[in-house]
């Protein structure tokens, strides 16, 4: 279970690609982040740890200067933990606020309930966050044709990270490669 159990295939995934990696899911405790940094990793994703152990968080974020990116999973501008099945109280945009002032350099924001739809990003929280947090966001969740990266481009979000559209064949890398080059 987690990245110490995959190991060999981050191995294998990073001797045959050229392209940064980060990695994220069931990282919890430093030795993780340390080993999967020493295999080559250039990002590790910490997701619900940000919200349940905010010591840890800002522990590692201050270690590992811009090596830790956090992942916000929200719904309803909320912060959900667990595998999505908790939604806390505190709004995504106050705990990534929060983090910024720990030094987080980046943040994957996710609405959960756009996530796997391909209906299209929720456009408002992700523009509010990228207004409202003086860090890079990565939109995650909803993108579901070339049009949703060219508006998120025209909001100048950082990155965007794209899954369900490029498996269905939505989305091609094609597609979007001449988007990055204008």
């Amino acid at each position: 279970r987690g990245p110490l159990a995959s190991r060999e295939a981050i191995k294998n995934i990073l001797k045959v690609i050229t392209i940064p990696l980060q990695l994220g899911g069931g990282i919890r405790n430093e030795k993780s982040i340390y080993d999967m940094l020493e295999l080559g990793v250039s990002r590790i994703i910490l997701g619900t740890s940000a919200l349940q152990d905010k010591a840890f968080t800002k522990l590692m974020i201050q270690k590992y200067k811009g090596k830790i990116a956090v992942s916000i999973d929200a719904k309803n501008g909320y912060a959900a933990v667990n595998g999505w099945t908790e939604v806390s109280e505190i709004r995504a945009i106050d705990l990534a606020n929060e983090l910024a002032g720990y030094g987080l350099e980046t943040l994957i924001y996710t609405d959960i309930a756009k996530d796997g739809m391909l209906a299209g990003p929720n456009f408002k929280e992700l523009d509010d966050m990228n207004k409202g947090v003086p860090i890079d966001i990565i939109a995650s969740g909803g993108i579901s044709r070339v049009n949703d990266i060219e508006k998120l481009m025209q909001m100048q979000l950082y990155g965007a990270i794209i899954g369900k559209a490029l498996y269905t064949g939505a989305i091609s890398l094609n597609d979007i490669s001449g988007k990055m080059e204008e």
